[in-house]
């Protein structure tokens, strides 16, 4: 006979889930940090690895060649963060979907079934959100800062002062009559490139820090300066001129979350600030090895154990009083960031 731990497990929410998700359109951070799996809780990277090439000694013949210093190379080396939380099913649902194995009435049991795997996908997602707000919190700052539940992570990512800029008086973005982003943007562009020999081909910012760009004098000035006529500004002829001006696409990111303190939304990138990017992948988002995980692959428990998303383990296991399903949702995920002396971040307004 089955019973209710047939039909809830590790298994079949995770099957569940990746057919749900399979059509979601990926973060922009997915993008740009892909996924990486990798053993352990330890994440270690090069930084610094994409600087300028160095020229060769030159050398006479039959003399042992010296041996170069690492210039500009450092190791990182730091623990990742861990995020686990779990799930009941009520006591209502769980003597509803008895009754109905019992009748054997899949129409009453399968939308509570549903519910329940949907609530599991809830708690998938929520380590999408945590991997996310860490990628775009490097974008923006360079350092990552999490704390919730009495648990606080902090990462400084070493990214160099120069690197980020703040703009003020009239040079103030929110000020469309006297900045002159183009001239902002170009001088970063040029900096990245003479110190890494890596140009920013892509931006990112807001729709917010977007409106100013929409308004500004100097760029539409220019735009008609360029076309002979009036331009009537919109986000496709602005888009244009960028790549046209400075060969760059701009990304207006403006994806949000709910904050798990107040269910406040936030959106991931911040208001005020321009990012720019080389091309390429700017670094990998790793996933780590779960306790949970590590009795999956040691068989050290009687617990069902599920992986999604390349490192997000999901755990059910069964609660013989009251009889239940407990399912936990963990993953250990942190992402490196070996391009990061090729970004430069603008602080707009």
């Amino acid at each position: 006979m089955r019973t209710i731990f047939d039909l809830i497990n590790a298994r079949e929410i995770g099957v569940y889930y990746t057919e749900t998700a399979s059509n979601r359109i990926p973060y922009l951070g997915e993008v740009l940090f892909p996924a990486k799996k990798k053993l352990g809780l330890t994440l270690s990277w090069i930084k610094g690895s994409q600087g300028l090439p160095v020229a060769l000694a030159p050398a006479e013949f039959d003399v042992k060649a010296p041996v170069r210093d690492r210039i500009g190379v450092s190791r990182i080396e730091t623990e990742m963060p861990f995020f686990r939380e779990s799930m009941r099913i009520g006591e209502k649902d769980r003597q509803q979907i008895l009754m109905a194995m019992e009748a054997a009435n899949k129409d009453i049991m399968n939308p509570i079934i549903q519910k329940i795997f949907d609530d599991a996908g809830n708690l998938i997602k929520g380590v999408d959100v945590d991997a996310e707000r860490m990628r775009m919190q490097l974008l923006a700052g360079g350092k990552i800062k999490i704390a919730a539940s009495g648990v606080a992570y902090d990462y400084d990512y070493k990214m160099k002062s120069s690197q980020k800029r703040s703009l003020s008086g009239t040079s103030k973005w929110s000020d469309t009559v006297n900045s002159n982003p183009v001239e902002d943007i170009l001088t970063e562009m040029d900096t990245a490139e003479d110190e890494t020999g890596n140009r920013p081909t892509s931006a990112i910012c807001t729709r917010k820090t977007w409106g100013y760009l929409l308004q500004n004098e100097k760029i539409k000035k220019d735009m008609n300066v360029q076309n002979g006529q009036n331009i009537i500004m919109t986000d496709a002829v602005l888009e244009q001129y960028f790549l046209n001006k400075l060969k760059l696409k701009v990304v207006v990111y403006n994806k949000k979350f709910l904050l798990e303190v107040n269910g406040a939304s936030q959106q991931f990138f911040p208001d005020n600030v321009f990012t720019l990017i080389p091309d390429g992948d700017l670094g990998n988002t790793y996933f780590g090895t779960t306790p949970e995980e590590a009795d999956l692959l040691t068989n050290a428990s009687q617990a069902k154990v599920s992986i999604v998303n390349t490192g997000t383990a999901v755990t059910t296991y069964a609660e013989p009083h009251p009889v239940n399903v407990l399912t936990i949702v963990s993953a250990i995920c942190l992402p490196s960031f070996e391009a990061i002396d090729s970004v430069r971040i603008l602080s707009v307004a």
